[in-house]
C-alpha cells in the first residue's frame, strides 16, 4: 500500500494503529499563540492539548503557531501543507506508538507577515502568549543575572520599535497596542529549561519594555501575568530517519513528524487571569509553587544531559543511550546526581529522588528514542550556566563537592575546540559560537581564556576552587585524553 499523505481530507484513511484528532478540529478558536513552534513543543504542551480537546468544551483553546526565525521557513512550509497535522511518535522498547495531532489551526511565520503575527497577538480572543525560544531567548547577561542589554538584537529592537524581528520585539509591540485598545495584557508563558522561567520572562521583558516605553512596563507590571511551569519530554530532533519510519511504519507522508520518549511531565503555577484550559485533567500538575520541581529536573535531568553530551562526543558516540552504555559516562552521571546534586536539593512532594534519578538514567539509556549528543550539547553558553553552575555555587556555598560538576565543566571547554581525539568535526551550535571557538583555540589546555568570560560564569571567574578544579580536568583531557581523565574522575 502507498503511503497517504498527511492532510485534513485524508485522515479518516490512516490506518487503524495510528490515532487521529478526536474532535473537530474546525470549531477551534485560537485562544493561544505559542511562539517557536519546534518539537520540543509539538511532542509536549501541544499532546497536552490534543489530550485536552478530546474532551468536551475545550474548544476555544486551540494553537496559533508563530515562527520568527528565518530558519522557521520549512516549518511553515510543513505545517500549511498538512493542515496543521503532524505526526507523534513514541518510542520505547515495547514499540513505536503513532499519533496524529491536531490543535495547530493557523501558523504565521513573522519574517513575511509580520502584521498578521502582531495582529493575532493584540486580538482580544489571545488569552495566553507560550514560549519555547530556548534558553538563549531570553537576553539573560549569564553572569549577572541581569538583561543583556547590549544584545545585537536588542539594540536593533530599541531602533526600530515599529518593526520587530524578535520575540521580545513582538510581545512588547502587541502589548502596546493591546494597552492602547483597552485590553488587558495576555497570560506570559515561558516553556523553556530555565528554573523560575516565568520569574526570568517577566524581569527581563519588563527591562526590555523599559527602555522603550517607562508607562507600557508599569502597565505590564501592574496587571501582566508570568507563570512559572516545568516541562520534561526527552525528544530528538527529527531526521530523515524519523520521516523513514513514519512512512515505512505507518504509512504516512509526513514532512515533519517529532519523535519522542513515552514519559511526559509538566507542571504550571497556576496564574492565568485571562482564563486557561483545563490541563489537570489531562496529567498537568497545577500548583502554586513551581520551584521544588524546576530545581530537581534542571539540576538532575538537564545538568546530567550536559555531564554525559560532551565526553561522549569526545569519545565519538552519536547517541545519548550510546553515551549511558560507557561505564565511564554511567558512573559520571550517577555520581555526580548523587554526591555533588542531590545533596543540594529540598524535598518535592510526590516524588522519591532515588527512584526519579533511577528514571532518569533508563530514559538516557533508552535505545529506541536515539537522542543525538549534538542536539543535547546545543547553546551550551546558556545551559552550563543554568543547569551546572547553580549547583557549583551552592555546593561551594555549603562546603560541598564539585568534582564531578566541574569536570563537565571541562567537557565543555574541551569540546569547544572543534574536534575529537580522532579529529572528527564536533558541531556547534551555540549564539556565542565564533568567540567560543576562538577562546578555546586560544586557550588550549589553560581553561583560564574561558573562565574569563564574566557574562557566563560572573564570580566564579574568580573562585579558586572553581577555577581550579575546572583547569585540572581540562588539562587532563588534553594531557591524557578523554578516556584515562573520565576514568581517573570517576576512580
Amino acid at each position: 500500500m502507498d503511503a497517504i499523505a498527511l492532510k485534513q481530507s485524508n485522515l479518516a484513511k490512516l490506518p487503524a494503529n495510528v490515532a487521529v484528532p478526536a474532535y473537530a478540529r474546525e470549531t477551534l478558536v485560537p485562544g493561544i499563540v505559542h511562539i517557536g513552534v519546534g518539537g520540543f513543543f509539538r511532542a509536549h504542551q501541544a499532546v497536552y492539548l490534543d489530550d485536552l480537546l478530546a474532551l468536551p468544551g475545550n474548544a476555544e483553546w486551540g494553537y496559533c503557531g508563530v515562527g520568527l526565525l528565518a530558519s522557521d521557513a520549512a516549518m511553515r512550509d510543513a505545517m500549511r501543507a498538512q493542515d496543521g497535522l503532524y505526526t507523534v511518535v513514541e518510542r520505547s522498547a515495547a514499540g513505536d506508538a503513532a499519533r496524529i495531532i491536531g490543535c495547530i489551526g493557523e501558523y504565521l511565520y513573522a519574517p513575511d507577515e509580520p502584521q498578521a503575527v502582531l495582529d493575532k497577538l493584540a486580538d482580544p480572543g489571545t488569552r495566553i502568549v507560550a514560549l519555547t525560544i530556548t534558553e538563549g531567548g531570553y537576553y539573560v547577561n549569564q553572569g549577572t543575572g541581569e538583561f543583556d542589554a547590549a544584545h545585537a538584537d536588542i539594540a536593533y529592537e530599541l531602533a526600530h520599535p515599529g518593526a520587530p524581528r524578535c520575540s521580545f520585539g513582538y510581545l512588547a509591540a502587541a502589548l502596546a497596542l493591546r494597552r492602547q485598545r483597552g485590553l488587558a495584557p495576555f497570560t506570559i508563558m515561558s516553556c523553556d529549561n530555565l528554573q523560575n522561567n516565568g520569574d526570568v520572562t517577566r524581569k527581563m521583558l519588563l527591562a526590555f519594555v523599559a527602555l522603550r516605553d517607562v508607562d507600557l512596563a508599569r502597565w505590564l507590571a501592574t496587571h501582566g501575568s508570568f507563570p512559572n511551569s516545568m516541562v520534561d519530554r526527552i525528544t530528538p530532533a527529527t531526521t530523515d530517519e524519523h520521516r523513514a519510519l513514519v512512512r515505512e511504519t505507518f504509512g504516512i507522508v509526513d514532512a515533519w513528524p517529532v519523535v519522542c520518549e513515552p514519559f511526559r511531565q509538566w507542571v504550571i503555577e497556576d496564574e492565568f487571569p485571562q482564563g486557561r484550559p483545563a490541563w489537570e485533567q489531562v496529567g498537568a500538575q497545577m500548583t502554586h509553587d513551581v520551584l521544588p520541581y524546576e530545581k530537581m529536573k534542571l539540576r538532575l535531568l538537564n545538568a546530567s544531559h550536559q555531564a554525559l553530551c560532551y565526553i561522549g562526543m569526545q569519545l565519538g558516540y552519536t547517541f545519548a543511550h550510546e553515551a549511558m552504555g560507557d561505564p565511564g559516562i554511567r558512573a559520571l552521571v550517577r555520581r555526580m546526581m548523587d554526591d555533588e546534586v542531590t545533596p543540594l536539593l529540598d524535598e518535592v512532594e510526590g516524588i522519591h529522588l532515588d527512584s526519579y534519578k533511577d528514571t532518569l538514567i533508563e530514559r538516557f539509556s533508552n535505545p529506541a528514542v536515539r537522542d543525538q549528543l549534538a542536539r543535547i550539547g546545543t547553546e551550551g553558553s546558556a545551559r552550563i550556566p543554568k543547569f551546572v553552575l547553580p549547583s557549583v555555587r551552592e555546593a561551594l556555598a555549603r562546603g560541598g563537592a564539585i568534582k564531578l560538576l566541574a569536570f563537565t565543566v571541562a567537557c565543555w571547554f574541551r569540546y569547544l575546540e572543534g574536534h575529537d581525539e580522532q579529529g572528527r568535526e564536533m558541531p556547534l551550535s551555540d549564539p556565542y559560537a565564533a568567540r567560543l571557538r576562538a577562546l578555546a583555540l586560544q586557550g588550549g589546555a589553560d581553561a583560564a581564556a574561558l573562565l574569563s568570560l564574566r557574562e557566563l560564569f560572573g564570580d566564579l571567574s574568580d573562585t579558586p576552587a572553581f577555577t581550579q578544579a575546572v583547569g585540572q580536568s581540562l588539562a587532563s583531557l588534553y594531557g591524557l585524553g578523554a578516556r584515562a581523565a573520565l576514568e581517573q574522575i570517576v576512580a
